[in-house]
């Protein structure tokens, strides 16, 4: 849902959200049409969910041409997707704060398969990767899982945020206690 936003002003919307005004000076120095290119970004996405993160390339030519590659959201969005959680582990060496299959750890590997980073690399290898991400995010891959056990499971998860976003309140505003 990019939108070419007005030329002044500190910002311009774009890419579903606001930009700044330096994308926009980006646009402009290189003299590239931004209604084309919005247009050309909106066309390549209309597939795709609003608010899905979709990491993009640009490339642009000496002939103020460009190249736009648009690849797969990255790996944590859907191990955390999948996991049905929004947020990783603080500490993910001590603590898990999801649970995914491995079926579902194949099927995310296929569609990160088509990235173009990743086309060349075997499928088993992208599963390396994705295991070693979930691990940095704190979910742990198991071979089953029961829905009734992880539903528990997510509840207490809750519970144990809720600590950490006050232990996190606590230790800002002792920062800025310091600060003052």
């Amino acid at each position: 849902m990019a939108a070419a936003g007005p030329p002044l002003g500190p910002k311009s919307a774009m890419f579903s959200g606001q930009m700044t005004s330096q994308w926009h000076a980006f646009f402009i120095d290189r003299n590239i049409n931004i209604a084309a290119f919005c247009k050309d970004f909106n066309e390549k996405t209309a597939n795709i969910k609003p608010g899905i993160p979709l990491p993009t390339r640009l490339k642009v030519n000496a002939d103020r041409s460009y190249q736009l590659v648009i690849h797969q959201p990255p790996a944590s969005y859907f191990l955390k997707q999948a996991a049905g959680i929004s947020r990783g582990a603080m500490e993910p060496v001590r603590e898990i704060c999801g649970k995914i299959t491995l079926k579902h750890l194949y099927e995310i590997a296929k569609i990160k398969a088509q990235d173009p980073t990743l086309e060349w690399k075997p499928l088993e290898e992208v599963c390396v990767m994705l295991l070693a991400t979930a691990r940095t995010c704190g979910i742990q891959v198991v071979r089953e899982l029961d829905a009734k056990e992880y539903g528990e499971f997510l509840e207490e998860r809750k519970k144990v945020i809720e600590e950490q976003k006050k232990i996190l309140q606590e230790k800002r505003e002792a920062k800025m206690l310091r600060t003052a």
